[in-house]
């Protein structure tokens, strides 16, 4: 699930609902089976293993965990319970050990993906298998195969099919009808699709109120999958870039919507995310000197914070437009800016009031939204540090680059100076000179500029 499909939880915890939020694991089909075997390894345990380097991934993105967890392998009497309510109801048959949905029992078949029967032909996404009544029927419950793990059921020893897993152990935490089902674009069919058959006849009351769907990342346009060779993981991502960068990267992306991932798009993330935490970080430092009284702030302030707030909430219950909520962000941010630096905005009054709740009102969105970090000030480090790993430098060496750009400048040597600043803003540094010295911070690299 994409972060703007999980700031979901967040965002409903905030308008004060409650919120069960149940994921599950997948933890034994043909290719963990396949993979298992090439290793030499226990398809439970293989997936166990992956299983936890998923959540190690999560955590990393600031992805709330789920209220429960469950895992197909943990769940056998209840999926073998809904496959007995299907048979029992009419709407499955049993070949040879393995049982079959028969979807010519179910006249809404194709309702989520819009397609119909007679447009899925024999062997597309469906495995042939002339025992089936239709070629589109699926499986339920598959038998027992040499090399395969397996439990006992009513039709011999065998293990669960795909679909059937997801609908048993969702109706287990969440019942027959709940609010909100996520996954995939590429699930739509046949995954959901098979879903809500079986789950509509183990039970005719089983009703889902809203199907998210989230986009596949792309890479220069092409879907991101290891037979192009064109994949890369969280893990290696977050070894150059900052976790939160990347999740805002990904936040800027409408959910339903392609992502197009490049170095580019995250060298931006990181300059934008750098940006707000030394934004909120300056006002912090400021404001914990002064005494604020909370309920006198200025008109200019209120009308900020007003309309900010307006755009989120109105931009989360569209179909959680996250897009818009980061473009939002920049009037408060440079509101703060101008009250900070400005001559015009220090002379402003109750300018310490104006500080505290337009700092505040970003924190509570970007605390939705999965943006906020423990400490501004740590966060900022670690930007920097991403930074020059990626420029392969040290921070001693950026700093010898400024005493000697400083030198040069003092003696006029002006070309040499600007030839050092450029080399530096070629790399992602990019130095600020101010009556106090020369610092430096993270930036776009000038050819990713360009």
């Amino acid at each position: 699930m994409s972060p703007s499909m999980c700031c979901t939880g967040r965002y409903l915890k905030n308008l004060e609902n409650e919120v069960c939020y149940v994921r599950n694991f997948t933890d034994v089909d043909d290719k963990i089976i396949a993979r298992a075997n090439e290793l030499g390894e226990d398809p439970i345990s293989l997936s166990k293993r992956y299983c936890e380097e998923f959540n190690v991934d999560m955590m990393h993105l600031h992805c709330l965990p789920p209220s429960v967890e469950p895992r197909v392998s943990d769940h056998m009497p209840q999926i073998i319970d809904m496959i007995k309510k299907i048979l029992d109801n009419g709407c499955a048959y049993q070949i040879d050990g393995d049982v079959y949905f028969s979807v010519d029992k179910f006249p809404e078949y194709g309702q989520l993906s819009g397609r119909k029967l007679e447009d899925n032909r024999a062997g597309e996404r469906v495995a042939v298998n002339s025992r089936k009544k239709n070629p589109a029927d699926f499986a339920l419950w598959k038998s027992a195969k040499e090399g395969e793990p397996f439990w006992e059921s009513p039709w011999g020893p065998g293990r669960p099919g795909w679909h059937i897993e997801c609908s048993a152990m969702s109706a287990t935490y969440l019942g027959y009808s709940f609010d909100i089902h996520g996954g995939g674009m590429d699930l739509v069919f046949p995954h959901h699709e098979n879903e809500i058959a079986q789950s509509c006849a183990a039970c005719r009351q089983s009703n889902i109120g809203y199907w998210i769907h989230n986009g596949f990342v792309t890479v220069d346009s092409e879907k991101m999958s290891k037979s192009l060779g064109n994949f890369f993981t969280i893990r290696q991502v977050i070894e150059l870039y900052h976790p939160l960068a990347l999740r805002l990267f990904l936040l800027g992306t409408h959910y339903r919507s392609p992502i197009n991932y490049s170095d580019a798009q995250l060298e931006s993330a990181s300059e934008r995310m750098y940006y707000i935490y030394q934004t909120l970080y300056d006002c912090e430092n400021v404001i914990s000197q002064h005494a604020i009284q909370q309920d006198n702030i200025p008109p200019d302030a209120l009308d900020c914070i007003v309309k900010f707030k307006n755009e989120f909430v109105a931009s989360m219950c569209d179909d959680l437009h996250t897009t818009v909520i980061l473009a939002a962000l920049s009037d408060p941010l440079k509101n703060i800016n101008d009250l900070l630096h400005t001559r015009k905005g220090r002379k402003q009054q109750r300018r310490m009031e104006s500080l505290a709740a337009l700092e505040k009102v970003i924190r509570n969105v970007l605390t939705v939204l999965g943006l906020l970090p423990g400490s501004y000030l740590e966060v900022l480090q670690q930007l920097r540090e991403k930074a020059l790993k990626r420029a392969k430098l040290t921070e001693e060496e950026v700093l010898q680059k400024i005493r000697d750009r400083t030198a040069a400048r003092n003696a006029k040597e002006y070309e040499k100076s600007d030839t050092i600043r450029k080399h530096l803003a070629s790399v992602g540094i990019a130095l600020m000179d101010s009556p106090d010295g020369t610092t430096w911070r993270p930036t776009v690299p000038l050819a990713m500029q360009e």
